[in-house]
């Protein structure tokens, strides 16, 4: 299953990379929602190969994930892939200067089962894959919209 979306920001592609992979910004909103997040590399510097392990609760039960970024090519894209016990994931966030002050930001979500059960529950998200597809824009815009609004311009699309 994958969500897609694209944002426009109006922001420097420079400025638009440093927010997006500000990591230590995502570690406190994971843990300010009641999720457990730790690092589990060593690196100093942003780079291929930090990691993260983080529980959390989805839909009434604990789930435990594993994060790894797999793709740090700044300040173009970032890919993150994500292992837990029944699902694979990977999120892809590609950085296009549209000029030097507005950056396209597209964001896509790919979620793929490795067991019986996590395949029924894909098999449910598709049934509600309108309203989620809905939700993940929104979150998206959200998204931009904080970037701009830190980068002090104002959002037009």
């Amino acid at each position: 299953m994958k969500f897609a979306s694209k944002e426009d920001i109006a922001a420097p592609i420079d400025a638009v990379f440093a927010m997006v992979s500000d990591f230590d910004s995502f570690e406190r909103a994971a843990m300010r929602r009641g999720a457990e997040v730790q690092r589990t590399d060593n690196m100093r510097v942003p780079g291929v190969g930090m990691a993260w392990r983080a529980k959390f609760m989805l839909r009434g039960r604990e789930r435990k994930m594993g994060v790894t970024l797999s793709t740090y090519d700044p300040p173009n894209q970032l890919v993150f892939d994500g292992t837990s016990p029944n699902i694979e994931g990977q999120m892809v966030i590609d950085l296009v200067a549209l000029s030097r002050q507005r950056t396209r930001m597209s964001v896509s979500l790919k979620l793929t089962p490795k067991t019986l059960a996590a395949r029924l529950l894909i098999q449910s998200l598709k049934l509600a894959r309108s309203n989620l597809t809905r939700k993940f824009h929104l979150r998206v815009a959200d998204f931009a919209k904080d970037i701009e609004d830190r980068h002090g311009g104002n959002r037009t699309g």
